[in-house]
């Protein structure tokens, strides 16, 4: 008996239908155009998303990354607080809805969903796209201004992906406090840049003066060890990729790595990682090394050998991200 679709198949499966009737180098195009061009703040008059064919190349192109990415730091979030399951879920800024699909992956089972979006085009194809997935029958499309009018209903998880970028720091501090204002769980998520990385920090320093504890990555909810300007905190998730990824990439290889920056922040009990992996761990003969953020607000790194015994093995399959040590199986 063949094993049931998961979420991640059936959003492949809807995303590989939609670029039928548009030629590939329309598609191309439409991509590379609104990769120029969808930065700044969330547009006053007309979305840049401008009609079905933008919003379909976007889609084929972007959500399969934000999917995973998001699914990354909602895993995170499930291992910090195993007994919990989101009834209602908010998604802000969700334009074709890559976020609500990364929480029907994490936490299975149908439960009300709102998508936020100003793009009509968006909010439109993610409404098509969700008729593939049962979980996300009850998801209510809406339109709304992301910024500083943003009301939100009380909600059990907010998620805020890649989002804060294209918003004014007013907008950014308002929809954050919204968000602080109506869940249990906050997760944003945005790109795994120096500069992504500054609105996650700022992002969590709102939630934490709000009340929340940090559950992932951070295992601790105090300052950030990184020093501003010198580094950053990012992760990455494998993206498979579509062609038309690699016709506006020329590239050849079947994945590619997104890099995304996160906070999970919590108004509930829950159990961050002992430490976190921050970088790819370096595997050399008989040894690993890994780097890690540490619960007493420090970054550090450990040497981990073979007679370590089976820390050893552990290390050595350990994943950038992954908690350390390792959650018992």
């Amino acid at each position: 008996m063949n094993a049931p679709l998961t979420p991640a198949d059936l959003l492949r499966g809807a995303l590989a239908g939609l670029l039928d009737g548009l030629p590939p180098k329309q598609a191309a195009q439409a991509v590379e155009r609104l990769i120029a061009n969808y930065r700044g703040r969330t547009p006053t008059d007309a979305p840049i998303l401008r009609d079905r064919a933008d919003v379909a190349a976007y889609a084929a192109y972007r959500m399969p990354a934000t999917f995973e990415a998001v699914r990354g730091a909602l895993g995170a979030l499930a291992d910090a607080a195993p007994d919990w399951t989101p009834s209602r879920h908010t998604d802000i800024g969700g334009g074709t809805g890559a976020a609500t699909w990364a929480v029907s992956a994490t936490w299975p089972g149908p439960r009300p969903v709102t998508v936020l979006d100003w793009a009509e085009p968006a909010l439109a194809l993610g409404r098509e796209l969700a008729g593939a997935n049962p979980l996300l029958s009850a998801t209510d499309w809406r339109r709304a201004r992301i910024g500083q009018e943003l009301t939100l209903d009380e909600t059990d998880l907010v998620t805020i992906s890649y989002v804060l970028g294209e918003l004014t720091a007013e907008d950014r501090t308002a929809v954050v406090a919204a968000a602080a204002g109506a869940a249990q769980a906050v997760v944003v998520i945005e790109p795994g840049t120096p500069d992504g990385y500054s609105r996650i920090i700022e992002a969590r320093d709102a939630l934490v003066a709000a009340g929340f504890t940090i559950a992932a990555p951070c295992p601790h909810s105090s300052a950030c060890p990184i020093e501003p300007g010198r580094d950053w905190c990012h992760f990455s998730a494998r993206v498979s990729r579509s062609s038309l990824h690699r016709k506006v990439k020329g590239g050849s290889l079947a994945y590619e790595d997104e890099k995304f920056s996160y906070v999970a922040a919590v108004r509930f009990p829950a159990e961050p990682a002992t430490a976190r992996v921050v970088r790819k761990p370096q595997i050399r003969k008989g040894l690993v090394l890994l780097d890690l953020c540490l619960p007493d607000e420090r970054l550090d790194r450990e040497t981990v050998t073979k007679r370590h015994g089976a820390l050893y093995k552990s290390a050595r399959d350990a994943e950038w991200g992954d908690p350390w040590p390792p959650h018992p199986s």
